[in-house]
């Protein structure tokens, strides 16, 4: 088959370029590229996008070998039905490469229809390098790669009100557009930039914080045949992806009209604060994930899909996610609801293999941030402790035992914390290994042996772990807390 390219295909025709994108990986192509072609396809929204390549080696040869044009499979669970849709993305403009051209990435500066910056450069790449000038060619950080594009606008329309950008970041750190925008001035300061552009960047461009939400598996290379043969052309820049789509973005009325999303039948959410809906996302879809990983491992499950689909485990979850952790979550009820048994439909997602052991990683942090507000939550709403998370919190303390009948675990954290349970493990006593989990700061950041009746339960459903399993020792846990 013949490689796709704008010759062989019917979208010869390139949009304006209104758009520079830093970062050309599976997940900006799968989320961002696919929103803008909805815009582009529904509101005649007219983008063309211009991909940077943040770091040294991408993958902007390939984008450009095939002009821009890739294949999206999406495939996902909705209400119990499977859903499989495929996509030619087309409106990527160019991809830039500023280690071999830097004349070319300062010229996207210049582009007379460009308004919004869109990164992605994952977690590590909103970050401050002092020894960044403005005479390198480029910069090492994206921040300062971006103060210097900024800058080359200002100066090129001499400080145009109307050429000033809507910056968008996507890494997935809180407050990710804050703290971009910090370094920025921080750039601005250390560069002695004019205060010219200082005043065109704080009150002319924009800065919007955002949550995204998509799994994106990527380059399907285990089922390549099976994708390749859905195509009449050859596409080296596959990419897979869930069905589910969520983008929520810090903005006003303004912003509402530069996107006009709701033209789209896409859930993009431009809000005064994302932070409930941010907590939404880290209490039930993280914080599911972080709650059914111990029990479920020690149950004999070894995905997320096996835990939703069994009776027990299913269940377990279900309730620890409706009757439990939604009960703390100050938001409208039929919109959790909604959420949550899209998460639950996400979790049972036939073509994503998600295995237990890869979300262990760190299992103690994460319940503490992800898990520990719910249960902590519903404890000052109900004044009594919840079933499913207080013995998830004890199965989590049995997983980092290491060993579960004979067989080792896939405990995966720092050497302190390994360090201690396996200290902890010595002992038989559940009373003091409950205790002293409970009462450790490092953990926990509080003494939670401070919570009425915690430690009895803990203990009582560790005990019950050990002697009759996940199944039976919870069975005969709940009877005992109630």
């Amino acid at each position: 088959m013949e490689k796709i390219n704008r010759s062989n295909t019917a979208f010869s025709q390139k949009l304006p370029v209104k758009i520079v994108q830093f970062g050309e990986g599976n997940f900006l192509r799968a989320f961002v590229e696919y929103a803008f072609q909805k815009l582009n396809n529904e509101a005649d929204f007219n983008a063309g996008i211009a991909v940077v390549q943040p770091i040294d080696k991408g993958l902007v040869k390939m984008i450009n070998d095939q002009d821009g044009l890739y294949t999206l499979f999406m495939k996902g669970v909705k209400k119990g039905e499977e859903i499989q849709e495929k996509e030619l993305i087309t409106n990527i403009v160019k991809a830039v490469d500023p280690y071999a051209s830097f004349q070319e990435f300062l010229a996207l500066a210049k582009e007379e229809e460009l308004a919004f910056i869109i990164s992605n450069t994952t977690e590590a790449g909103i970050e401050y390098i002092q020894s960044d000038l403005p005479t390198m060619q480029p910069p090492v950080s994206f921040p300062a790669k971006l103060t210097v594009l900024l800058h080359e606008r200002f100066k090129y329309f001499n400080g145009d009100k109307s050429k000033a950008l809507t910056i968008i970041p996507c890494e997935l750190i809180n407050y990710n557009s804050d703290t971009l925008k910090e370094i920025v001035l921080k750039y601005c300061a250390d560069w002695n930039l004019e205060p010219a552009f200082k005043t065109w960047l704080t009150e002319d461009c924009s800065f919007h914080n955002t949550l995204v939400d998509r799994i994106v598996p990527g380059y399907p290379k285990d089922q390549i045949e099976e994708y390749n043969s859905q195509l009449t052309y050859k596409d080296d820049l596959i990419v897979s992806a869930e069905s589910f789509f969520l983008w929520v973005i810090e903005g006003d009325e303004k912003l509402k009209t530069k996107l006009p999303f709701e033209k789209t039948d896409l859930d993009v959410k431009i809000v005064a604060d994302m932070q409930p809906y941010r907590t939404r996302k880290v209490r039930i879809l993280n914080g599911a994930h972080t709650a059914m990983v111990p029990f479920s491992l020690l149950y004999g499950n070894e995905t997320v899909k096996e835990t939703v689909d069994n009776a027990f485990t299913g269940e377990f979850v279900n309730k620890a996610v409706f009757d439990e952790i939604n009960e703390t979550l100050n938001m409208d009820r039929a919109e959790l609801a909604s959420f949550s048994e899209e998460i639950l439909d996400r979790f049972r997602n036939p073509f994503i293999k998600h295995l237990l052991s890869s979300i262990a990683l760190n299992s103690i942090s994460k319940f503490k941030v992800r898990v520990l507000p719910s249960l902590t939550g519903y404890i000052d709403v109900h004044h009594k402790l919840p079933v499913h998370l207080t013995f998830a919190f004890a199965s989590l303390i049995r997983f980092y035992k290491g060993t579960w009948r004979g067989e080792s675990l896939p405990v995966n954290d720092s050497e302190d914390i390994t360090s201690f349970f396996n200290g902890l493990w010595t002992s038989d006593d559940y009373n003091k290994i409950a205790r002293l989990t409970l009462q450790n700061k490092s953990f926990w950041d509080e003494d939670l042996t401070a919570i009425p009746s915690l430690t009895d339960a803990i203990a009582k459903a560790l005990e019950e772990i050990d002697a009759n399993g996940v199944e039976q020792g919870f069975v005969n846990f709940k009877k005992y807390l109630n």
